[in-house]
């Protein structure tokens, strides 16, 4: 039977009205506490009616010591509940489907760095450029407990799922990775022990949230590193995520990140394809491929060859949010996005985020 990617889709209960999904991506818009915005808002507005499937929200961090970015969401206390509700609703509006993301930044923390705090880290590793700490075995089962009452938090604010970011080196990559995992105790070492947090996370949030909420991972599959995270124990923690709980795994990458996004004139690249495919024959739940995606075409390949079922895209959507409902009037011409990471340049300079080549065209024309 043919499979066309705009055609509906269900996670678990979560019905889609398509296969295209709004990657994660930090947006810099959220106040000095973490509180949605009316700049947030405008944002999830004109994406929710762009067309997509699914959105997932830009990362939220469950505790104050996991904080990453300036302009990054909150949803560590429940006072986070009323702002986020504000981005749900003009997400429903549009028709789109919406999924908060939650993370933690561990050793990553660099908001800590800024306030001169000390990074809660999974091991002291010599040489790592900002100040941190081991993180007590209390202080690991408070983490868990915080990932649960994130869970619950984005539940009670309406949102239809919640994607936990186990990638690009942050806290679940830590613990995962022998790069930065050096304990001994429980938590470390094998890696049904480096596992462990993954699991615990996912199951107490399961027993808290229930069986008919959506939950989801971003999951970086394999470290870049040498000495990391190999593609088979990525596969096999990715089998016992599916069995514990998950809904759907997002393929992405893991510590080091040192994969090459696409760049500035670089023809159409796919460069998480494989993986996706790997972690497909792997597991019985959904997949969703992202990166380096930027046409209709390409969408349907990785569809049609079951690679993955779902697709995500980030920075297309930040030059065209509408880009979806483009190609459903079967305007079917490649997203605009020339990959040129102007976007995120403005957004860690304190700006919102925004397409610096339809800002600076805009500027021309007036």
């Amino acid at each position: 039977m043919s499979i066309n990617v705009l055609d509906p889709y269900k996670i678990g209960k979560m019905e889609l009205k398509n296969r295209i999904v709004r990657s994660a991506t930090w947006d810099g818009s959220a106040d000095q506490s973490g509180v949605v915005t009316d700049a947030s808002v405008a944002i999830y507005r004109e994406v929710g009616r762009g067309g997509v499937g699914l959105i997932i929200t830009g990362y939220a961090f469950v505790s104050a010591s996991g904080r990453a970015k300036h302009g990054q969401y909150g949803i560590h206390t429940d006072a986070m509940i009323a702002g986020m509700r504000r981005l749900v609703e003009v997400a429903h509006e549009g028709g789109a489907r919406i999924a908060l993301q939650v993370a933690h930044a561990g050793a990553g923390a660099d908001y800590q760095v800024c306030k001169d705090g000390v990074s809660p880290a999974v091991s002291e590793i010599a040489g790592l450029n900002r100040r941190h700490r081991e993180m007590t075995g209390e202080e690991i089962e408070s983490v868990i407990d915080d990932f649960r009452a994130a869970a619950v938090r984005a539940r009670e604010a309406g949102f239809d799922a919640v994607e936990f970011h186990g990638a690009h080196g942050y806290l679940f990559g830590q613990f995962l990775s022998p790069i930065f995992n050096r304990r001994a105790d429980r938590w470390g070492g094998s890696l049904g022990n480096r596992s462990r947090f993954h699991l615990a996370v996912v199951g107490k949030a399961r027993q808290a949230v229930g069986e008919d909420f959506p939950m989801m991972m971003k999951f970086g599959v394999q470290d870049e590193k040498p000495h990391g995270l190999t593609l088979e124990e990525g596969l096999e923690t990715a089998r016992q995520l599916v069995a514990a709980g998950l809904d759907a795994i997002e393929v992405s990458a893991g510590v080091g990140n040192a994969m090459q996004v696409m760049r500035e004139g670089e023809a159409e690249r796919p460069y998480l394809r494989e993986r996706a495919a790997a972690v497909k024959r792997a597991v019985s739940a959904p997949v969703i491929c992202v990166g380096g995606i930027r046409s209709l075409g390409m969408a349907q390949s990785i569809v049609d060859s079951g690679d993955a079922d779902l697709i995500a895209m980030c920075r297309p959507f930040i030059r065209e949010p509408g880009l979806v409902a483009r190609w459903l009037r079967e305007e079917t011409s490649p997203a605009r996005c020339i990959s040129c990471q102007k976007c995120f340049g403005a957004a860690q300079r304190g700006k919102t985020l925004a397409c610096q080549q339809e800002v600076d065209a805009n500027r021309r024309v007036g």
